[in-house]
């Protein structure tokens, strides 16, 4: 007797990238500029040394992170041939919404002209587009969802301190996005995320809103040899555990996207995960920090650059304040 066929394996796999920055781009020198005038002193040396930054773009201060994301929506849509009426789950990674509520998501679903699908934000602070992913991933695989826009959109100049050198000179804004489709073939191979709460003060804004008010401070605060130190050992154990969740080696790994944070825990974490200075994907150089929206913007970067090839193997991973950190392994 013929046995009857079982369920075909549903998978998601990315079909289109896009990413987006402000047209304002900041140099090292313009800022170092600005923060003179106010009597803050860095140079272009000082912050290229310590970090690799040597420009970030910031958002005119009228426009919200749903408008960056929108444009970098639009971009990954065009690149997976699919309209916004099509896409069925939109999740937006951030930390600097448009406002309180409703979801960053349910605004940016509004511009691209479309309605009914579920829509809402994943706060994870820069492991935000990681923890985005990986629930989307899950919805498609549990029939949930068939295609899902996942989005990483910030405008982190809103909530920097100007006359905290240490913390200023490292972020900017933008976006970028993937199309994310049901597929018979592998692509998001595996994920592992985490988070510690304990460690939640080294890298904060510990403010809220409250009769009309903020309390407490509305501005980032970072220890960075702190995070720094967590950082690197963090990042190497979920690279791995999400390796071995998907069968794969440390040398299978054809290019790695790492959270574009600084050029020393980048490095840090390549050399540990024995991966070459040439197969990382590097844009802190221009972009500069910008959190939930740098994975996304760097993929996009590899991709339309040609670096990132069809069918090659893709390591994302972030960390980010929480403490969260995570990394998904994709197949192009």
């Amino acid at each position: 007797m013929a046995q009857t066929p079982g369920p075909q394996q549903v998978y998601s796999r990315i079909t289109g990238t896009g990413s987006y920055l402000p047209p304002k781009r900041v140099s090292n020198q313009q800022l170092a500029q600005q923060l003179a005038e106010n009597g803050v002193e860095t140079s272009h040396e000082w912050i290229v040394e310590r970090t690799g930054i040597h420009a970030r773009y910031f958002a005119e201060p009228d426009v919200p992170s749903s408008e960056l994301g929108l444009h970098a929506s639009r971009k990954a849509l065009e690149a997976a041939g699919r309209t916004a009426d099509e896409i069925d789950l939109i999740i937006v990674a951030t930390s600097t919404p448009d406002m309180v509520f409703p979801s960053t998501a349910s605004i940016l679903q509004h511009k691209l002209g479309t309605q009914g699908c579920p829509a809402f934000d994943v706060q994870a602070v820069c492991s935000g587009f990681i923890y985005a992913l990986t629930v989307a991933d899950a919805m498609i695989r549990a029939g949930t969802a068939q295609r899902a826009l996942v989005v990483g959109a910030e405008v982190f100049s809103r909530i920097l301190d100007f006359q905290d050198r240490t913390t200023c000179v490292l972020f900017g804004d933008g976006a970028g996005a993937v199309v994310l489709e049901a597929s018979e073939r592998p692509g998001i191979l595996a994920s592992d995320i985490h988070a510690d709460g304990q460690y939640r003060d080294i890298l904060c804004v510990p403010g809220n809103v409250s009769g009309g008010g903020v309390i407490g401070s509305p501005l980032l605060h970072m220890d960075g040899q702190a995070v720094f130190k967590l950082a690197v050992g963090l990042l190497d154990k979920a690279a791995r555990a999400a390796l071995d969740k998907a069968g794969l080696a440390l040398q299978d790994i054809d290019w790695l996207v790492p959270h574009q944070a600084n050029i020393r825990i980048m490095q840090s974490t390549a050399r540990k995960l024995h991966v070459p200075s040439e197969r990382i994907v590097v844009t802190v150089d221009e972009h500069g920090n910008t959190s939930a929206a740098s994975i996304p913007l760097a993929l996009d970067h590899a991709v339309r650059s040609g670096q990132i090839q069809p069918g090659q193997n893709v390591l994302m991973e972030g960390v980010g304040g929480g403490f969260t950190w995570g990394a998904v392994v994709a197949r192009m």
